[in-house]
């Protein structure tokens, strides 16, 4: 069953979207809002999921996929990523005078404790390319609080970019570059 609530503007108030349950449409970011969900893939830490363009980009039927997929997702889906946040964090390291309180990360498994949820996934459609859905983590690092770190999740399921923050869902996209399609760091 889908409950929705029309706004005096004919927007869609409340909306029923499956695996979130009743989302509110916020004005301001312009996208659905769920209420804080636990997430399997970050150890169970809460966070509320945006869901962007879902009345209005067709058909609802990926977005519905995408969240199951990433509500989903174990842990070892981040496992499979830790060479990619590793490397990002050599690279800082390696670009600044490294300061007395840098964190000392010896291998790409022992990362993942030095990375802080922000509190919220962005589920979007992929405007380029394969148009298709993706969920955007924006998240704090110990190694670079400036630009932080998104993890990006391609169908919700597998980690196709990470990097500092910088919103492009690829780094195809982020590059202006085809040829950067399946690279999951650069």
């Amino acid at each position: 069953m889908i409950l929705v609530y029309l706004c005096a503007l004919g927007r869609i108030a409340k909306m029923e979207i499956p695996r979130l349950g009743e989302c509110k449409f916020d004005e301001r970011d312009g996208c659905y809002v769920s209420e804080p969900i636990s997430l399997a893939v970050m150890n169970r830490k809460k966070c509320r999921i945006l869901v962007e363009g879902y009345d209005e980009d067709p058909p609802v039927e990926d977005f519905h996929e995408a969240i199951s997929n990433f509500l989903e997702a174990p842990s070892t889906v981040l496992m499979a990523a830790e060479p990619h946040s590793f490397k990002y964090y050599l690279d800082v390291k390696a670009s600044i005078e490294p300061e007395d309180d840098f964190p000392s990360i010896g291998s790409p498994s022992e990362i993942w404790p030095f990375v802080q949820l922000r509190g919220e996934a962005i589920v979007s459609r992929r405007p380029y390319g394969d148009n298709g859905i993706y969920i955007s983590l924006e998240c704090n690092c110990d190694w670079e609080p400036e630009h932080g770190l998104q993890i990006v999740f391609k169908n919700g399921a597998v980690v196709n970019k990470i990097g500092p923050y910088d919103g492009h869902l690829t780094n195809s996209d982020a590059y202006a570059d085809s040829a950067l399609e399946n690279v999951v760091y650069r």
